[in-house]
């Protein structure tokens, strides 16, 4: 501006010694008129220049800049040059916003800005996702509306934000939300959710599982407290006293397996992964297995065994061994005299399989999805009958675990049961490379 003002100032001077020169020489009304005429024409391109100047202020916010003549052309260079600045301040504050909004869009955590009045600004998509809502479609509703639990609708109204809400989501699906409202700019507010479903299934699991054991632990500890009151008060002939030790003993061993059990899952759950590089001779372990399943069964069941002979696996032989013969233990257990265990290796490139399938009594399909816990049994009399601890097959699905490998369950009650235990090909190893390291040592 203040360039602009001096080099108005030097025009008008260039034009009034133009007009005292033309004064001296032709008159002093030549001079006047000169005068006079420069100043009309200054103003007249002043005029024009504020005119496109207000026009383009009055215009759309990027409108392009008027071009000047003169002392305007450094006025409009400076605003062209504000402009630009402007619009890579903008673009670079677009470019932050979208950051900020696809940086909250990708968060686990569902985050929703709601107005003063609890109504939908924003929200990414795992609140999307917990509330079952439409961003676009739901934008302005108030949040109570949409979400109508009433201890949600009670937090949310009533204020009091200081502990998070536990909520348990209307559907079946049985998600459980951790939901807490924080202040935000402008009386607005942060409504925060988070998925604990997992957590809250761990945390239950960990409560029954104390209760499991104390249970289990319980009953042999009350039997033996019971028999051993019943010796030191009672005078007992020998035969009696036997029967009592021997039932005293029974329990003190279902103590054992129990504890025994438990520290194995212990050493599956903190000890290292096995070695890769050690190699099971598959076949010479199937064969092994049959021969352990004929002596448990005592010649009760017909033991078939299908193997393939193509590869190995890599992988702690202890505990695939541990893994597989509880499965086979428990075909037994639950199998009818005369009825059949068969054992199935069967392997490819693509991966292997080791299947237990048994002709018992079966179990129904609600139980299946719980067989692997710790403790769980479909029918607790008969478990203890057999000798059970409830733990076998949560030591399988760790021993698996820690192979990469799974396990499958089929089963229908009165027809038996199959277990099936698939191994990815990174655990396979071909026969022929085992042979050819024997014959080099």
């Amino acid at each position: 501006m203040q360039n602009l003002l001096v080099k108005t100032l030097l025009a008008l001077g260039l034009g009034a010694l133009a007009a005292l020169v033309a004064g001296l020489v032709l008159g002093p009304a030549w001079g006047w008129a000169l005068l006079a005429l420069w100043f009309a024409a200054l103003l007249a391109n002043h005029l024009r220049h504020l005119r496109s100047l207000m026009r383009w202020v009055q215009g759309p916010a990027q409108g392009s800049v008027p071009e000047g003549a003169g002392v305007w052309r450094d006025a409009f260079t400076l605003l062209y040059q504000r402009q630009r600045a402007e619009i890579r301040r903008r673009r670079h504050l677009a470019r932050s916003l979208a950051r900020s909004r696809q940086a909250g869009r990708a968060l686990p955590y569902g985050v929703a800005i709601l107005d003063a009045l609890h109504r939908i600004v924003w929200c990414n998509d795992s609140c999307e996702t917990h509330f079952k809502i439409d961003a676009k479609a739901d934008a302005g509703q108030p949040f109570t509306n949409l979400v109508r639990q009433p201890e949600f609708v009670q937090y949310v109204l009533g204020g009091d934000f200081s502990v998070p809400l536990e909520l348990k989501r209307a559907q079946s699906d049985g998600l459980i939300l951790s939901v807490q409202v924080v202040p935000y700019v402008d009386s607005q507010w942060l409504l925060l959710s988070r998925d604990v479903t997992q957590g809250a299934r761990l945390e239950t699991m960990r409560r029954d599982f104390v209760a499991n054991v104390s249970h289990e632990l319980r009953t042999p500890l009350t039997v033996l407290v019971g028999f051993l009151e019943t010796l030191q008060e009672l005078s007992l002939d020998r035969q009696q006293s036997a029967g009592y030790l021997k039932m005293m003993s029974e329990q003190g061993e279902r103590m054992q397996r129990i504890i025994g059990d438990l520290l194995t899952l212990s050493t599956l759950e903190s000890a290292p992964a096995p070695p890769p590089e050690e190699r099971i001779d598959v076949s010479a372990l199937m064969q092994r297995l049959q021969r352990e399943a004929e002596l448990l069964s005592s010649g009760s069941h017909r033991i078939a065994l299908d193997a393939d002979a193509g590869f190995d696996l890599l992988g702690s032989e202890q505990e695939l061994a541990s893994a597989f013969t509880n499965l086979i233990s428990n075909a037994i257990r639950y199998t009818p005299l005369g009825g059949t265990v068969r054992l199935v290796w069967q392997a490819a490139a693509a991966g292997a399989f080791f299947t237990v399938e048994d002709s018992g009594i079966g179990v129904e399909a609600e139980h299946i999805p719980r067989l692997t816990e710790r403790f769980y049994r479909v029918d607790r009399s008969r478990s203890r009958e057999t000798g059970g601890t409830g733990l076998g097959l949560a030591i399988v699905k760790h021993a698996l675990a820690r192979h990469q490998a799974t396990l499958e369950i089929e089963s229908e009650v009165g027809k038996g049961s199959r277990f099936t235990v698939k191994f990815p090909s990174q655990r396979l190893v071909p026969v022929r490379m085992r042979v050819a390291d024997h014959t080099t040592a």
